[in-house]
């Protein structure tokens, strides 16, 4: 067992890079004595949260839990998830209902645009109710904050009478990062219309400084009002808003995407400029969706929370975000698996780890250093037991052409006799994401092909190995066959494998490649001596008489 000032001094050495993030967060501490640490992130509610929203969220937890294993648990954190639900609604979002009634009340504050579902008593409640039932799923430990109710209370005010008091200071920071056009109107703060409830983007005619206001003019009418810079009476423009709650809430973490690095600067040379620190963070790379498109909310392309999680699992999701940052990924429906898969992967090894490396285990961040242990299942009870991969069960699904949980269940048991949805209820949950992702993705795209006259031989002789094998040959038994028949066949003779010699050569993955397109209709799978021994000797050697009989080719016809 690992004391945490063990654990702290590991993580101190450790290169994962929630730690780095976090050791940030400790020098911070270190300069100002301060005994709590605040994390936020931040949701624009114009459009159904996506999933990058969540990813936000959960990189955000990592690192807070990484700096609570550096500072030993000592300094108090909070995480709030902000919704900048008082920003006008700028164009109605392609994905959603009754989108003429949105229309109709478009610059208004997304808390006064209506729910186009009918659910919320606003469009922006609906959307940050989405919101926090997934982070709810999750078990995030987080605080929501609505920047309607915020402004509205006061909690802004003494900071947003500051910005009034450092006006000019704040439009020289603003003002050069902007073409000519706007900067020659532009005004930091957004008047809310007393009469339509627009959020105004007008130009400033007065500052009353001691009454708190500001003047301006209705482009349509010319009519002249003075507005309270307090009270919810008025909005920030995003960059200078953004800067204003770092000040006024004491935020001391917030990452944001790649394109906001120029915003991030921005606004933290504006937070500067009212006296205070910016917070420490970084820049994570985007998600784009299968067509190399920046994923979007109002578009509602990529792949949504909902989504995903009827295919995987949230951890698998985690891990999503977890892996590589800093490198733009493609989120789109075929990563599942792989994502699936790479978890279990990491899961799998985390006992066997030390607890130093155990640190650098993405399991150990997704869990927040509690991942449950994995499953396996074996022959019989006390052997080593095999862990089943989704891509695994996906084959599986495929050869038995069923969208039934139990069709798998029944061959898992014929494997492992004692193996039972009650006794493995996570490998449950597995098979049912796994069925739902044969159907819809898996299924409509299998194409298989005809063996050529080496493959047919090859198979032949693949099929008569395996009649020399027991019935409960391991996979290990089965793997080393695979090898053995194929290494005398020059076609997968690979003489550049480690340790290949002339009279023993390598095996080239052509071998493994012509075995699922032939038998399976992929591109790629598992691997097969664990997959034959789910399966059955029996079964795969029926398997491959079908394929030469061109069984599967008729019915693709």
């Amino acid at each position: 067992m690992t004391d945490f000032a063990e654990l702290a001094q590991f993580a101190k050495t450790s290169n994962a890079w929630p730690f780095e993030e976090a050791k940030k967060l400790v020098a911070r501490v270190e300069r100002t004595g301060q005994k709590q640490v605040l994390f936020e992130t931040g949701y624009g509610p114009s459009g159904l949260p996506h999933i990058g929203t969540f990813g936000e969220v959960a990189r955000t937890t990592m690192v807070r839990h990484a700096f609570e294993t550096l500072t030993g648990g000592q300094i108090k954190t909070r995480l709030l998830a902000f919704s900048d639900d008082l920003d006008g609604l700028r164009k109605v979002p392609d994905n959603i209902p009754n989108k003429d009634l949105v229309a109709a009340h478009l610059g208004k504050p997304l808390t006064q645009v209506p729910d186009p579902f009918g659910e919320y008593p606003s469009f922006g409640a609906h959307n940050n109710a989405r919101l926090r039932a997934f982070l709810d799923h999750f078990g995030f430990d987080y605080e929501f904050a609505s920047s309607t109710e915020y402004y509205q209370s006061g909690r802004f005010d003494e900071m947003l009478l500051k910005i009034l008091a450092r006006f000019d200071t704040v439009q020289a920071v603003m003002i050069p990062s902007l073409r000519e056009e706007r900067a020659s109107t532009y005004c930091p703060f957004l008047p809310i219309h007393p009469r339509t409830g627009v959020v105004m983007q007008v130009p400033l005619e007065e500052i009353d400084l001691p009454g708190g206001m500001i003047g301006w003019r209705d482009p349509d009418t010319g009519e002249r009002f003075m507005t309270k810079v307090t009270g919810g009476h008025c909005k920030l423009q995003w960059k200078p808003d953004w800067a204003m709650r770092w000040c006024a809430l004491g935020v001391d973490y917030e990452m944001a995407g790649k394109d906001l690095i120029d915003s991030v600067k921005l606004s933290g040379n504006i937070a500067r400029a009212l006296g205070h620190t910016p917070p420490e963070g970084f820049n994570y790379e985007l998600f784009l969706d299968e067509n190399g498109q920046k994923i979007s909310k109002s578009k509602g392309n990529g792949i949504t929370i909902e989504q995903w999680l009827t295919y995987a699992t949230p951890e698998s999701l985690a891990f999503f975000m977890y892996w590589k940052p800093r490198e733009a990924k493609k989120l789109h429906f075929d990563v599942i698996p792989r994502a699936v898969d790479e978890y279990l992967a990491f899961l799998d090894a985390y006992p066997r780890q030390d607890a130093k490396n155990r640190l650098g285990n993405a399991v150990w961040h997704i869990h927040s250093g509690k991942p449950p242990a994995p499953e396996f299942i074996s022959h019989e009870e006390g052997q080593k037991g095999t862990a089943i991969s989704f891509a695994m069960l996906l084959n599986l699904a495929a050869v038995a052409n069923s969208e039934d949980p139990s069709v798998l269940w029944g061959f898992l048991r014929r494997y492992a006799p004692t193996a039972t949805p009650e006794k493995f209820p996570r490998l449950d949950q597995m098979i049912r994401y796994a069925v739902l992702y044969f159907r819809d993705f898996v299924k409509p795209k299998k194409v298989y092909r005809a063996a050529d006259e080496v493959e047919r031989d090859a198979l032949t002789k693949l099929s008569d190995a395996l009649a020399t094998l027991p019935a409960e040959a391991s996979a290990e038994d089965i793997q080393t066959l695979l090898y053995d028949v194929a290494r005398p066949i020059p076609r997968y003779q690979n003489f550049a494998a480690k340790g290949a010699t002339p009279e023993r050569p390598g095996v080239s993955n052509d071998w493994f490649n012509m075995l699922y397109q032939v038998l399976l209709g992929e591109d790629r799978g598992p691997r097969f001596g664990s997959f034959a021994a789910l399966y059955g000797l029996d079964n795969t050697r029926a398997l491959i008489a079908d394929a030469l009989a061109g069984k599967f080719l008729k019915v693709e016809a």
